[in-house]
């Protein structure tokens, strides 16, 4: 707890990777909302090898710790370790805070001593950050078990939007090192499911995507690390789940925007005339949902059969590249 008339000390934690200009937004970001009645600790962890990402952490009088490990969470686990504060937040090293975060979090904790943690609303931007959306999600998810649920049927919460106290980011434990992806979903699941989170309608976070299509490597990798996150917590808390449908539902909703991203990608590369391209997304596509994927690809007239045609069609991207000289 803090000590009253003191300022309440939060500590934030940015795990970078030899990203210097990057992370001096970020870090710009999180001093520009530090406040009288309460103190920033910035923690850097850095699994990196750049002079220049420490001398951006002491431009911000940031701590720069050295990461050990591959992945964003062995920076997050570098800077729980060291954390001195009452609360705990994150930010990834590419995204930028918001003038409204915080406030709109501590007001809740403050209100209700049983609340353990806040999340706030993200706005999806481009590279340079410009929003390419309205502030997610749209409609509150609720509280409890229909939160729980939300994250486990597609809604994926923005860490860089969540406030937690202490004690219950410390029996969170540590984010786990073998998810290269779907950590940060997988430990803030364990909080939802053994404490309280509440919501603020209030955005938060500029959350920095990539290029539409430009990282399909990764995504094939993701796609496994949230099926097992979606199972690892899922099944536990059976109880959430009115039905067998219901439970199949949720993981569809959880994998869905891999198959849609695959499908999108599998036809831009067709059309492209990238016909190799093309068949690794259409199989990427069909391994999400193999069954569904199928049904797809040969079903006249689905957007994956259309990519399929383009894919089998080489005069396809013969006439494009025609179409541009």
């Amino acid at each position: 707890m803090s000590t009253p008339g003191l300022p309440r000390r939060l500590s934030v934690i940015v795990p970078t990777r030899d990203r210097p200009e990057l992370l001096r937004q970020a870090l710009a970001s999180i001093r520009a909302v530090e406040a009288q009645d309460f103190s920033l600790e910035i923690l850097v962890g850095d699994n990196g090898s750049l002079q220049e990402t420490k001398d951006v952490a002491a431009e911000f009088g940031a701590v720069h710790l050295l990461a050990q490990g591959v992945g964003a969470s062995a920076g997050r686990n570098a800077g729980l370790a060291a954390a001195s504060g009452d609360y705990i937040a994150f930010l990834d090293d590419d995204d930028v805070w918001l003038s409204g975060h915080l406030r709109a979090h501590f007001d809740a904790l403050d209100a209700d001593p049983t609340i353990d943690g806040v999340l706030g609303q993200v706005i999806y931007a481009d590279r340079d950050l410009n929003p390419s959306g309205p502030p997610s999600p749209a409609v509150h998810p609720g509280d409890g078990d229909e939160m729980l649920r939300k994250m486990l049927s597609g809604w994926f919460p923005q860490i860089g939007t969540l406030v937690v106290r202490k004690p219950a980011a410390q029996a969170a434990g540590l984010f786990d090192p073998k998810l290269l992806g779907g950590q940060d979903l997988d430990w803030m699941l364990r909080i939802a499911r053994k404490r309280r989170l509440a919501m603020t309608m209030t955005p938060c976070v500029l959350y920095r995507g990539r290029p539409p299509g430009s990282y399909d490597a990764l995504q094939r990798r993701r796609v496994g690390f949230d099926r097992q996150v979606f199972l690892r917590h899922a099944l536990p808390e059976w109880r959430i789940w009115k039905s067998l449908h219901a439970f199949g539902s949720a993981y569809s909703l959880t994998l869905w925007h891999f198959y849609q991203y695959f499908i999108e990608a599998a036809d831009d590369r067709a059309r492209r005339g990238l016909r190799f391209d093309a068949a690794k997304a259409i199989f990427a596509a069909v391994s999400v949902f193999p069954l569904r994927g199928v049904y797809h690809a040969v079903k006249p007239g689905t957007p994956l059969n259309q990519a399929v045609r383009r894919a089998l069609a080489p005069h396809v991207g013969a006439s494009l590249r025609q179409e541009k000289s």
